[in-house]
This record gives C-alpha cells, structure tokens and sequence, in this order.
C-alpha cells in the first residue's frame, strides 16, 4: 500500500456512508428531499464513485477530480445549514413548491440536522482528500 491510500480510502468511506444515508432517508423512510437536499445529492453521489475508483486503482487524478465536488457540495451544505439555523433571510429561501429547505424535520443522533451532517461529511471529505493530495504530491 502507498502512503496516502488510508486518506483517500476514509474519504471515500465517509461519501459511501452519506451516499447510502440519503437513499434510505429518501427511498426507505420515504422523505421526499428539498430542493437544496437534492443539490447536495447532485454533489455527493458522484464522489461514492470518483473515490471508490481512485482508492481502489490507486489513482491521484480522482482526488483532483473529487475536490471541487467536496468544495462545491460543502458551500451548498453551508447555506443550507445557515437557513435551517435561521441565519439567512426567510425571503432569501430558494425553495418553491414543496418541502421546505428551512423546515427541516429529521433529527438523527440526538437532534442534529441533515443539513449539518451533510456539511460534516463534505468537509470531511475536503479535509482529507487535501490531505491526501500534500501526501501524494510527487
């Protein structure tokens, strides 16, 4: 194994994990997603595979290409954090017709939010494919 597998391997473990959280949220305890959910969707599932692949062929050019997903994803989990938590304007809410972004109704592990978790899991995976890209850097 090369030094910086375990970084990309957590990483990928840590969106497998959120990958796996949002369908049984949304397709087994039927919870239809809001419109800033399904963009932290558009994200995180494409990273489940970007880093299966880079972590199991053992390929740099993954992490590269997984980082700005991680980053994107982190900024959407931010703002929608910061609606949740009433931070930004209610007339500044993206969502239209259907759930609602701000009203969020799903508390896991004692109160905490999806939204936060969703920001956690994005940081996350930021923090260690940075990591992973200063070990590997040749």
């Amino acid at each position: 194994m090369k030094l910086g597998w375990f970084w990309i391997m957590t990483a990928w473990c840590v969106a497998l994990i959120a990958t796996t959280g949002a369908l049984f949220i949304g397709e087994v305890m039927g919870m239809t997603p809001c419109l800033l959910c399904w963009y932290q969707r558009i994200f995180m599932f494409p990273l489940a595979l970007i880093l299966g692949m880079a972590a199991f062929t053992d390929d740099r050019r993954g992490a590269v290409y997984a980082l700005p997903l991680a980053l994107g994803g982190a900024a959407m989990a931010a703002y929608h954090t910061a609606l949740v938590a009433g931070w930004v304007p209610k007339w500044w809410v993206p969502c239209g017709t259907g759930p609602s972004c701000s009203d969020q109704n799903l508390e896991i592990l004692g109160g905490i939010q999806i939204p936060w978790l969703s920001l956690l899991a994005f940081t996350a995976i930021a923090l260690l494919l940075f990591v992973y890209l200063r070990k590997t850097r040749s």
